[in-house]
């Protein structure tokens, strides 16, 4: 990976949002006006968590109580491919509303963010290290390494501690009642990281009426060995799970070590797709039905923020399925996707990108791929 750029980088001035914006030479926001919101039959859903993102990135400037959050990070990537997504969380009423009409200008239907009659602390802070570590805690350490002011928004702040889930819902996880009548028939729907519970009620409610194309992302809390045999109440209804190399090597502790075994263990749960998320090395995906092995190799992309972009990643994937039909190619979609995004910062980066950068990427990321 590139280093950051000297000490200068950790001295940029900060920014106080993301959305003082830039318009998208790759396709611009236009804006929707309420009445065709409430016409809007979205193809695409994407469930998530949204969040107050306190950044401090590897290099350019902190982004200070801006958007971000797994659902935005997820709806942007599939934004570089697809328009009409909609949107499924909860907010507290202390969640800034422009935002939400911001969102609503890049193609996202917001009508299931609900908005809840208290406030709610989504507030997230996140620093790199030099050499691209991702810290999580300290936020007055990294402020003070970097002579930036510490925000008076975040006094207070508690870094979430990793926990086993408890088989409960957040209370900013969506419920089943905050879905939209016309959200249950979409043709396509991802599921960021959320609890169990709320993972596979959501599961449950998407089938329901219609049978879209369900991806889902696993949450760490539960990819735990006592929840090895629980998945398959979430893998049989799947198109494809998207777990994170770290996250399935939790799963199987003290099992075995070998990937594609653990790979091909889930395939037996009734999962088509399996896609392991393995950072700057790319992805291993292992077709179930064919039982077929894939290799492919991250995009060489300019390394600036690495936030999001497995979520990107994600969100791609959701709109090459949609597109293709065949998992591989929906692996270099979402594969693209995470290039664009780890170029910059913010949920929305990869639709700043140059018209037909996501399609050159695309077409020549299509010779390094190889069978494992």
């Amino acid at each position: 990976m590139v280093g950051a750029s000297g000490p200068r980088a950790w001295r940029e001035k900060a920014v106080p949002s993301l959305f003082s914006c830039r318009s998208a030479p790759n396709r611009p926001p236009q804006p929707l006006l309420p009445s065709s919101l409430d016409r809007m039959k979205p193809p695409f859903v994407i469930a998530g968590r949204l969040r107050r993102e306190y950044l401090l990135p590897p290099q350019g400037q902190p982004l200070l109580d801006s958007p971000g959050g797994n659902l935005l990070y997820a709806a942007g990537g599939l934004a570089v491919w697809e328009n009409d997504v909609g949107l499924l969380g909860r907010v507290g009423e202390d969640y800034p509303q422009q935002w939400l009409s911001r969102f609503e200008q890049y193609g996202l239907d917001t009508r299931g963010i609900r908005i809840l009659p208290q406030p709610l602390d989504l507030r997230f802070f996140l620093a790199y290290t030099e050499d691209y570590r991702p810290s999580y805690t300290n936020p007055v350490g990294h402020f003070a390494r970097r002579s930036l002011t510490f925000p008076k928004s975040l006094l207070g702040y508690q870094a979430p501690t990793e926990r086993t889930d408890n088989r409960a819902p957040s209370p900013d996880s969506p419920r089943v009642a905050d879905i939209p009548d016309d959200y249950l028939h979409a043709k396509a729907v991802h599921l960021c990281p959320l609890d169990f519970i709320t993972h596979h009620h959501l599961l449950l409610a998407f089938h329901q009426k219609t049978s879209p194309a369900v991806t889902l992302d696993p949450s760490p809390g539960y990819m735990q060995p006592n929840f090895l045999s629980d998945l398959r109440l979430l893998l049989d209804g799947l198109a494809a799970f998207l777990p994170s190399e770290e996250e399935l090597r939790s799963l199987f502790w003290g099992q075995t070590n070998d990937l594609w075994e653990m790979m091909e263990a889930l395939g037996e749960y009734g999962c088509p797709v399996i896609v392991v998320k393995r950072g700057g090395r790319g992805q291993w995906l292992y077709d179930a039905t064919g039982k077929r092995r894939w290799e492919i190799p991250a995009y060489p992309a300019r390394m600036a923020d690495p936030t999001g972009a497995g979520d990107a990643f994600c969100g791609g994937f959701l709109a090459g399925l949609h597109r293709t039909g065949d998992p591989l190619q929906a692996a270099l979609y979402g594969n693209v996707t995470a290039s664009l995004k780890c170029e910059g910062s913010g949920p929305f980066y990869p639709l700043d990108v140059l018209g037909g950068l996501a399609q050159a990427r695309l077409e020549a990321l299509q010779g390094l791929v190889h069978p494992a």
